[in-house]
């Protein structure tokens, strides 16, 4: 048995997608079974809802110190001017309805001793040779680094009855590193870390995501310089400039110091790789992430369907036989483009077999959703989500550009149309009264035919292959961390589930490194409109045209998500992961 200390910024509630990793991996059996005690480790952010916790047993300012060790987090808080709040928080197993309790610590760093943060910092130059001072104005890297002191001793009081058990200390992403370096410091110091194991997971490699959304050429240039630069042994700094003006570019490319680190896509280890010449030979980890599997009926899913072709119907005049949907959040390495660019060769296909379609884009600048009485009124008066007006309560942001695009698209399209609902939500009481009342979220997930995820820069993409279970085809890039976990579950073979677009192929070799770094918009554009035509011509060929056809896509569905489970990600790639770190 061991202790698994995961150090996030999802600490208390799952906001993202190391939220939904931490969920996935702690509500296994297998990992219940080999982790005898978990911690969440965070910083206590301002207006945190504490209300996330099951239970708190120390939070001295408001009079709760109902632990053993209350004592000795007090001395900790006065030593480093920190608040502390230990307590524990509840997930539940979607698949089992098996409650998982885990310990939760925040630090408050907020008025944290700033001679004892300068001592640390120095050690952090010192024993690795990490510039703080490069990074004062970024307050992410200074919360780590502030939290590191008080979190390591904090978790020393906490586990001080298992000094014996091994307990990994996993940073998930920059987040963890500094509690990370601290306790390689201690160990090297022999002074009370001597059963601590670090791990670094890479959910993604930050140097590199900048690389690739900053340049036109995105994933077509980045990843066939990645190719080029790998054959002539350089390295990021070598052919993208010095990457430490960037914080998390200073604390993960020390990621090689950990005992161990894992990677949850083929193309993540490539850029891990690509870091440093110390990363060349690391043994590291692949540990792809889980998706759901779902088992679900014919008529589940066709209900499911109906229901997106009665709020089409509702909304365009008609009813499409088909049902796309695109799910993600609003962000450029999403590439939403792409999705129209398919769907303009998919439209003259689609029109010439008499066959129709509409895409669902479900995304938004607006996290928390807008106001009810906003859609409503917006409904009312111009016909959102049809139609859009720029500025709050609508559009905005990002929101824009997109809209511009899908705007132009229905224009000119026969067979498709493309609604872009920008809501938080999939119900009547979100997104207006001309949606099913009896509509609800998994009805997107479960109704869809074909679900979009073909982004520049996207280290696994759960939310991609989501609905795989649900018999929809998943068209996805190449790019994509889950292509190579899927091509496991198939064991390499084709499956009409799947559709995976390679945006990053050339057609005749680059002849070197430079004219690779030269590709821009004109030659990626070209690239997209020439790939997405193969794209369009899959996906059609694929669609499902009876019932037999949609029956054998969700069982076949099943079949693959059931092999990309979270029960499988523990068993066959976390726990032999961490028994690398002894």
């Amino acid at each position: 048995m061991s202790i698994v200390v995961h150090v996030s910024h999802e600490a208390i509630q799952k906001m993202g997608g190391i939220g939904a990793v931490l969920e996935g991996l702690l509500t296994t059996r297998s990992y219940n079974e080999a982790v005898e005690r978990t911690l969440l480790v965070g910083p206590l952010f301002s207006g945190a809802d504490l209300g996330a916790l099951e239970t708190i047993s120390y939070h001295a300012s408001e009079g709760i110190n109902i632990t053993p060790h209350a004592t000795s987090l007090s001395d900790i808080e006065k030593t480093y001017h920190v608040e502390l709040i230990y307590g524990q928080r509840q997930f539940e197993s979607k698949d089992h309805n098996i409650p998982t309790l885990v310990d939760v610590l925040l630090v408050n760093v907020s008025n944290s001793n700033e001679d004892l943060t300068n001592k640390f910092k120095w050690q952090l130059y010192e024993h690795f040779g990490i510039e703080s001072n490069r990074y004062d104005s970024e307050w992410e890297f200074e919360e780590y680094v502030r939290l590191a002191e008080p979190a390591f001793e904090a978790l020393k009081v906490l586990t001080s009855e298992h000094t014996e058990t091994p307990m990994y200390l996993i940073s998930h992403e920059f987040m963890g590193m500094p509690l990370v370096l601290k306790a390689q410091i201690e160990r090297e110091n022999d002074t009370g870390a001597s059963n601590m194991h670090t791990v670094f997971y890479a959910h993604e490699v930050a140097s590199i995501r900048p690389i690739v959304e900053g340049h036109p050429g995105h994933d077509v240039r980045f990843y066939n310089a990645l190719e080029q630069a790998k054959s002539q042994g350089k390295f990021i700094h070598d052919v993208f400039g010095d990457p430490f003006w960037y914080f998390k570019h200073a604390l993960i490319e020390k990621a090689h110091l950990c005992d161990t680190i894992f990677a949850v896509g083929d193309l993540v280890v490539d850029e891990l790789r690509f870091l440093a010449p110390q990363f060349e030979s690391y043994p590291i980890n692949l540990v792809y992430n889980g998706i759901p599997a779902f088992e679900m009926s014919l008529d589940e899913k066709l209900n499911s369907k109906s229901r997106l072709q009665k709020y089409a119907r509702t909304l365009l005049d008609y009813r499409p036989d088909y049902i796309f949907t695109h799910v993600t959040r609003l962000v450029k390495s999403k590439g939403l483009w792409r999705d129209l660019q398919v769907l303009h060769h998919l439209d003259s296909l689609l029109a010439s077999n008499g066959k129709t379609a509409v895409l669902f884009i479900l995304s938004t600048e607006i996290a928390t959703g807008r106001p009810h009485e906003n859609i409503h009124e917006m409904e009312r008066e111009y016909g959102w989500p049809v139609y859009h007006k720029i500025g709050y309560p609508d559009l905005v942001g990002a929101e824009i550009e997109l809209n511009n695009g899908v705007s132009a698209f229905n224009m000119q399209s026969k067979a498709v149309k493309v609604v872009f609902v920008n809501q938080f939500g999939w119900s009547q009481a979100s997104c207006g009264s001309r949606m099913p009342i009896e509509m609800e979220f998994m009805d997107i997930r479960k109704g869809s035919d074909a679900e979009f995820g073909q982004s520049i820069y996207e280290p696994f993409g759960i939310a991609q292959v989501e609905p795989l279970s649900f018999g929809a085809i998943c068209v996805v890039s190449n790019v994509c961390g889950c292509c190579g976990f899927i091509q496991r579950a198939i064991d390499n073979t084709d499956s009409p589930n799947v559709v995976i677009a390679d945006y990053t192929f050339v057609n005749g070799d680059p002849k070197s490194l430079e004219d690779v770094l030269h590709i821009g918009l004109t030659e990626r554009t070209n690239i997209e409109v020439e790939n997405s035509r193969d794209i369009a011509a899959k996906l059609l060929g694929r669609l499902p045209r009876k019932n037999r056809d949609i029956e054998e896509m969700i069982q076949q569905g099943y079949d693959i998500a059931s092999r990309m489970s979270w029960e499988v990600v523990v068993k066959d790639y976390f726990l032999p992961g961490l028994k690398n770190a002894l």
